[in-house]
């Protein structure tokens, strides 16, 4: 089983590349192997 690690830094809005280049690929990614989806914040 392969392991995924990915993650995006907020930016405020929602655009078409973001949407595109990782969330799209989050969907796709968790049925691939064990995945790990974050969201990357400095107040974490």
């Amino acid at each position: 089983m392969d392991h995924i690690l990915s993650g995006i830094k907020p930016t405020g809005q929602l655009t078409l590349g973001i949407y595109i280049g990782a969330i799209k690929n989050f969907a796709r990614v968790q049925n691939e192997g064990e995945a790990f989806l974050f969201i990357a914040d400095l107040h974490a």
